[in-house]
């Protein structure tokens, strides 16, 4: 514990470096550079007033919504009574990790609490839900920032009505509190005036040593990409090599975080030879790049990469997430546009991670996609050249608000703790930036507009192109709590496609329900070789399995690997190594 000369040098010292803080705010608002919020203010103003237009109109259910809650606040307020002079059990514990303090159960007063803020919550979200006469925009809108709200309000997130915070406060005389300004303070200055908290020890993780360290090559690169050749770990190899299109909303190596979790060192081990697009973070001088430059300079560049590295002109393919959106769109665009260099037999099977072709069912994500919020965006963008890693990253981490921004608060800034090291979280904060042209040209047609999923609705390259042309083997994972691309929608993608087509569902959301290695033995994954019109039919007909569906897509992999060669050395090719991987395109943060 501090002496007070050393608390009164503490204290001085975050003084002053809150007013360099208040200071840099009001030197960045003076400057006129260009800003955009991420909810738009006004986005949410107009929503809870199209609500209270509605429940003014038939103010009835709200009404009697209320007076439930009065009700049970009233029940509630007799059974904490009962506990306090009759010395009844308290009710059993609520499964939140929010409230896992004991406190929280054995003290009444703090029992009250939790459950008052419960009943709160659940009677306040509800209400809004059973609001009738808003369109479906709307009212996505009006129930996502409604429990934006009220978990806001969670009385672990403040140190009076927090049995944990006030334990660590009465225990070590202060000492937490004061940690906790001094790392909101160093949050504040690292990401200039913005409120993200850390969410993990950034100094324990060193890219190529301990995340993205699977041994391979940088082996080509041009203005949007590096392609990575990983080194064999077998003496022969499948002579079909495999290239992964990575999303360009955060970087490849999700997909090669610790060895015991990589799926790229995992590939490896089954003797395919792997090639990784490693996207650049692009800056201004990218703005005019879009979604057919990706397809250009990105997968066909890959393709003819991969041919002078390998001899090997066919290979199988495999994208996640938005990677996945461009891969469908290239295959489409190979069946349209002729091109006797890229005829569609060059991909001879594709894979798609949580990727979404239709987004007429977008989720949570469609909340900041309407007119005008993206006129918003594009007015930045334009100024701009690109849309800033940390806004795309907010959004993210607002749609689990309560495990990625919540939980860091507490632990933070009122326990006044360091968070632990955490590869994934190491990954996650590790943003990148989107260029202005390929950002507006996705949002729009394809979450706005939802324009991929009709013949001819997308032009790319001068060519309208046709999922439905797309005839290549396709292999579809999806994860069931997947909250940036529903599994529902995801499915309806599937079905778009004319080719034999196996979709398989796993557990978990968008990151655990991928990267899920056999060793594990978490989740399981459920397959149906039939593709009913339906997602609740497919799901009705599903077999359950263990395991990971890592071995079920490589097993469906095997009559598209070609025959055993002798393994492949990165460099030894025509492509001569440039650098060692994950090379330097990944290296560049905001």
């Amino acid at each position: 514990m501090s002496t007070a000369p050393d608390r009164l040098t503490q204290l001085s010292d975050l003084a002053a470096r809150w007013q360099q803080v208040l200071q840099a705010q009001l030197s960045q608002q003076a400057s006129g550079a260009p800003q955009v919020q991420i909810p738009d203010p006004q986005s949410v103003q107009h929503a809870f007033e199209a609500l209270w237009r509605v429940v003014l109109e038939k103010p009835e259910p709200m009404l009697r919504a209320q007076w439930d809650f009065w009700l049970a606040y009233a029940e509630l307020t007799q059974q904490t009574l009962r506990q306090f002079w009759l010395g009844e059990p308290p009710p059993p514990a609520v499964p939140d990790k929010r409230f896992k303090d004991e406190l929280w159960v054995n003290n009444q007063v703090f029992g009250f609490v939790k459950q008052a803020y419960l009943l709160a919550s659940r009677h306040i979200q509800d209400g809004v839900a059973g609001v009738e006469g808003l369109d479906a925009h709307t009212a996505r809108q009006v129930n996502f920032y409604t429990r934006q709200f009220v978990d806001a309000l969670a009385p672990t997130n403040f140190l009076a009505t927090n049995p944990t915070a006030l334990k660590a406060t009465l225990d070590s005389g202060g000492e937490n509190l004061i940690q906790g300004f001094s790392h909101l303070l160093d949050d504040l200055q690292r990401n200039g005036g913005r409120l993200m908290p850390k969410m993990t020890d950034t100094t324990a993780f060193t890219l190529g040593e301990n995340v993205a360290s699977t041994p391979g090559k940088v082996v080509f690169q041009n203005a949007l990409l590096q392609l990575i050749q990983y080194a064999p770990s077998t003496s022969q190899v499948h002579q079909t090599p495999l290239l992964i299109v990575p999303p360009w909303i955060n970087k490849f190596y999700i997909l090669d975080l610790k060895p015991k979790n990589s799926l790229i060192k995992w590939l490896v081990d089954q003797g395919h030879s792997v090639f990784v697009i490693s996207w650049v973070n692009p800056d201004a001088h990218h703005r005019e790049m879009d979604f057919a430059d990706y397809l250009q300079q990105g997968v066909l560049a890959a393709l003819d990469a991969i041919e002078a590295a390998t001899g090997e002109k066919r290979i199988n393919a495999a994208a996640y997430c938005i990677g996945g959106t461009l891969l469908a769109s290239t295959l489409a665009w190979m069946a349209a546009a002729k091109d006797k260099r890229y005829p569609p037999s060059r991909i001879k099977s594709a894979a798609f991670f949580t990727t979404m072709l239709d987004f007429s069912e977008p989720g949570e994500l469609g909340v900041f996609i309407d007119e005008q919020q993206l006129a918003g965006l594009d007015a930045y963008m334009e100024e701009k050249g690109y849309l800033e890693g940390h806004q795309m990253a907010g959004v993210f981490n607002l749609l689990r608000e309560n495990d990625l921004i919540w939980s860091f608060v507490v632990n933070n800034y009122l326990l006044g703790r360091e968070p632990m090291p955490f590869d994934l979280l190491y990954w996650n904060s590790d943003a990148t930036r989107m260029p202005a042209a390929m950002h507006r040209f996705y949002l729009r047609k394809m979450y706005l507009e939802n324009a991929l999923q009709a013949p001819g609705g997308v032009t790319l390259a001068g060519v309208p192109i046709d999922l439905r042309a797309i005839r290549t083997p396709a292999y579809f994972i999806s994860a069931r709590e997947d909250h940036i691309a529903p599994w529902t929608s995801t499915y309806a993608g599937a079905r778009l496609l004319s080719g034999p087509v196996r979709f398989v569902l796993g557990g978990s959301g968008h990151i655990a329900g991928i990267v899920n290695p056999p060793a594990a033995n978490k989740y399981g994954y459920a397959s149906n070789p039939e593709l009913p019109p339906t997602a609740e039919d497919w799901l009705a007909g599903s077999v359950a399995h263990e395991g990971s569906w890592w071995t079920d897509w490589d097993a469906w992999l095997a009559p598209h690997k070609g025959k055993l060669v002798p393994a492949r050395t990165p460099g030894a090719g025509s492509l001569p190594a440039l650098e060692e991987a994950p090379g330097s395109y990944v290296r560049a943060r905001l």
